[in-house]
């Protein structure tokens, strides 16, 4: 067991200050899937709330430290050394379509390195948390990457690309599911990066690939799963952190898991 750190404990305060309200506006939410209007005003007027309690939550025990944020966007702090990168509700579209399956993410940088990351699976109540150098953990409990080492035994987390993506885009993923399919157990698309990468760090799914997310949908997450001995990858070769595109596995199947989607992207190239 390892206790939390100051900074750990600062940030599980705000993941669940955030989460009572989401937990409270979901029940409406659910409501409203029968009205003629929809939940769409009311589900981005609950996003903006949660970012503002997480927003005041830090600010307040961490005065100085920077911000990203899905909403606000960046925010500078006078602390350079220091910004928390926040996505106060992941898995947005489940949650308006009263999907019980959503989170608060919330990630620490330091020195332009994650340091930090906590998430909080707010329907199910459970917190999980990593730091640099102490491990990852579901509360009290250790978390450890799946020990798969086969691509044939594994089971495979993604997300899919929607409406207003590419043409070359939604290609480019069909070619990806066609490399993959064939040779895993299966894939699964749950809708919420931060839980898709959280149950890799838990040995759940033995990886998660997806393409053009945003800083604040795998900061706390790459944490999670590097902390529980797992690889976090950039699939091109880049920086994850600026282009979104991650492959997360153990050391054995992320480069088995990559070889595929690189044979995906020169296919769909041709």
């Amino acid at each position: 067991m390892s206790r939390q750190s100051p900074l750990i404990t600062v940030m599980v305060k705000a993941a669940r200050a955030a989460g009572r309200g989401l937990a409270r506006d979901f029940g409406e939410v659910e409501n409203l899937q029968v009205s003629k209007k929809g939940p769409g005003d009311f589900v981005t007027a609950a996003d903006h709330r949660a970012e503002e309690v997480i927003y005041n939550e830090l600010s307040r025990s961490r005065p100085g430290y920077g911000f990203v944020m899905e909403e606000r966007g960046i925010v500078e702090g006078t602390d350079k050394t220091n910004r928390f990168i926040v996505d106060p509700l992941d898995g947005t579209l489940n949650f308006m379509h009263g999907i019980p399956h959503f989170a608060v993410s919330i990630g620490h940088e330091r020195e332009g390195v994650l340091h930090a990351g906590v998430i909080y699976d707010v329907i199910r109540g459970d917190i999980y948390w990593a730091e640099k150098g102490r491990g990852a953990w579901l509360e009290n409990w250790r978390l450890k990457v799946a020990s798969r080492i086969k691509l044939s035994d594994a089971v495979l987390a993604t997300g899919t690309p929607f409406i207003g993506h590419s043409a070359e885009r939604h290609q480019l993923f069909w070619q990806e599911l066609a490399h993959l399919t064939q040779e895993t157990t299966g894939i699964r698309r749950f809708g919420s990066a931060a839980l898709d990468l959280v149950y890799v760090a838990a040995g759940k799914f033995d990886g998660f690939w997806e393409r053009n997310l945003k800083p604040w949908d795998i900061a706390a997450g790459i944490v999670m799963v590097r902390e529980a001995g797992g690889v976090v990858e950039e699939i091109d070769g880049g920086d994850v952190m600026k282009t979104g595109n991650i492959l997360a596995a153990n050391a054995s199947l992320a480069p088995k898991v990559k070889s595929r989607l690189v044979q995906a992207r020169k296919k769909a190239d041709e």
